[in-house]
């Protein structure tokens, strides 16, 4: 009943009392004594579990498949087929794994049934010549043909699972007249749509409970999980639990998309960049929703189209690769991988010009004030230019993402064995006034962490039309012995707000490349590092 007024006076930030001062989570104190409910934590009366067997080979059906001996084992209720596959329905967990063992199905492959990503490379560099193109500064195919000095590179990043904690899970109750769910999601709404078109009720009568989800980072975003669920519950008419196994999450698909990199650049005669070329090709994340206004995936060279250095003659193209492997957003989305490729390469042509690469950077950003500010103060920070102990050197980035600016600092060894060690990252974020600092220093770490496991070990490989790697024994993440000391320093600009959980992820790969670089005179131009040898 307010008549809101025509010129609101908003409050002076000096009298603010909450934002901008460190604010402890309200969700602490329930996640750290096990209070809070995960959906692999969801219980309500009568639910059964249930797990669902997909096709290994991305593309694949299921041909037929005998249940006979699943059925005898103790706990299991019932088997289904579903549109995504085989469902075992048991009292619990265990019953239903002892289920799937005792499954025998047979598959029917398809068409991607050889495939590998040997061969997801090849038809890369096929097709990478064939790009639209997505910015087209000046003429950097005549500056290159020029140029005395000029650098050619090729770029590899491989497809990335997201490797929650929590694999993918879903609880679903569906009856005539209503259906209800728990789930672990980042798209609530998407699931009521989705679990509406399956169970052919009104919108209205599909009840969503978003509960805590034990890491997300795009994949849940996907409601396949939920399907899983909803189907499952139609089928038999009982409340269920559908949990996927951790090897069921990484071999699921989704992934972040691979990308082929083809780059050249040239320098003048003062040691300046006068041509940056970059042509991309990998899958698209938004092909399936439809035509692109451009003629191309934003998301495939976000980070690369949007490069902010003053360099006179700048051209990117994106060439859409078509194939079974399912890809979607992760951490950062394009920026995960195009951030690496543009300030690995901006530092390849700092040394092709002599420069040293925090004052290359300075140079080619007087014009771009948060970049600039952000670059200088984690540079001051992390004490560039000063001596660190023997066998360290210190690598730089800066990319901006999602609205924020981030620059981040690498401090890097090898062991004798060639394998990397990272000592210390100083990151300086700007996203315009900072909310709660706390959170802000809790995203920035968690994306530093999140982007080191993906740059030292992160690889999903495909051989025979599925992914090679299950478990965290052979897709590993960083663990506490190996985590670098991170130190954060927010720049408050009072400039437009940005994003905070994905900016911090980008700069950390290229900024420890970098410095595997002034360490050892060796480019890191596939992921992941591995072993410098």
């Amino acid at each position: 009943g307010l008549t809101p007024p025509d010129k609101p006076t908003l409050k002076d930030k000096k009298d603010f009392r909450i934002i901008g001062k460190p604010t402890k989570r309200l969700d602490s104190e329930a996640k750290v004594t096990g209070r809070a409910t995960f959906g692999i934590d969801v219980r309500t009366p009568g639910m059964l579990v249930a797990q669902v067997v997909h096709p290994p080979v991305f593309g694949g059906k299921l041909q037929r498949v005998d249940a006979s001996k699943a059925r005898q084992v103790p706990g299991v209720h019932d088997v289904v087929q579903i549109p995504s596959g085989v469902a075992i329905v048991a009292d619990h967990f265990w019953a239903a794994q002892q289920g799937r063992d005792a499954l025998a199905v047979t598959w029917d492959n398809g068409a991607a049934a050889s495939l590998t990503t040997d061969e997801l490379f090849a038809q890369c560099k096929q097709i990478v010549g064939n790009g639209v193109d997505a910015r087209k500064d000046g003429d950097a195919e005549a500056a290159l043909a020029h140029a005395a000095k000029k650098i050619t590179a090729v770029y590899e990043a491989p497809f990335l699972a997201h490797a929650p904690m929590e694999p993918l899970n879903c609880a679903a109750d569906v009856r005539a007249d209503r259906c209800e769910i728990w789930a672990p999601t980042q798209s609530p709404t998407g699931a009521q749509q989705l679990a509406a078109k399956i169970t052919g009720l009104p919108e209205a009568q599909v009840t969503v409970h978003t509960t805590f989800l034990g890491g997300g980072f795009g994949r849940r975003a996907e409601n396949d999980f939920v399907a899983d669920a909803v189907q499952v519950s139609k089928a038999i008419g009982k409340p269920v639990r559908v949990q996927w196994t951790r090897e069921d999450d990484t071999h699921g698909g989704w992934y972040r998309p691979m990308a082929y990199n083809e780059l050249a650049g040239a320098v003048g005669p003062d040691g300046w960049p006068t041509a940056f070329q970059c042509r991309v090709a990998g899958p698209s994340i938004f092909a399936r929703f439809g035509p692109f206004r451009n003629g191309y995936d934003p998301s495939t060279v976000e980070g690369l189209e949007n490069l902010p250095y003053a360099i006179p003659n700048v051209h990117v193209t994106a060439a859409q690769l078509k194939t079974a492997v399912t890809v979607l957003w992760w951490r950062s989305v394009g920026n995960s991988q195009n951030g690496w490729v543009a300030e690995s390469f901006i530092d390849e042509l700092a040394a092709l010009g002599g420069k040293d690469p925090y004052e290359f950077r300075r140079h080619l950003l007087a014009r771009k004030p948060r970049h600039l500010r952000v670059l200088e103060t984690a540079a001051t920070k992390a004490g560039w230019g000063t001596p660190l102990p023997k066998g360290r050197a210190r690598g730089i980035a800066v990319v901006d993402s999602f609205g924020s600016y981030v620059a981040e600092v690498a401090e890097v060894s090898l062991a004798p064995d060639g394998t990397p060690r990272v000592h210390r990252v100083v990151c300086a974020v700007d996203c315009g006034d900072a909310i709660n600092p706390e959170t802000v220093a809790a995203q920035m770490e968690s994306a530093i962490i999140f982007g080191l496991s993906a740059a030292l070990y992160g690889e999903i490989t495909i051989d025979g039309g599925r992914a090679q790697q299950g478990n965290f024994n052979d897709y590993p993440i960083v663990r506490i012995d190996a985590a670098p000391e991170i130190e954060t320093h927010i720049v408050t600009s009072g400039d437009a707000l940005g994003g905070i959980g994905e900016p911090g992820l980008p700069p950390l790969a290229p900024a420890v490349c970098n410095a595997i670089y002034a360490l050892t005179g060796k480019r890191i131009r596939k992921l992941p590092i591995g072993k410098i040898t």
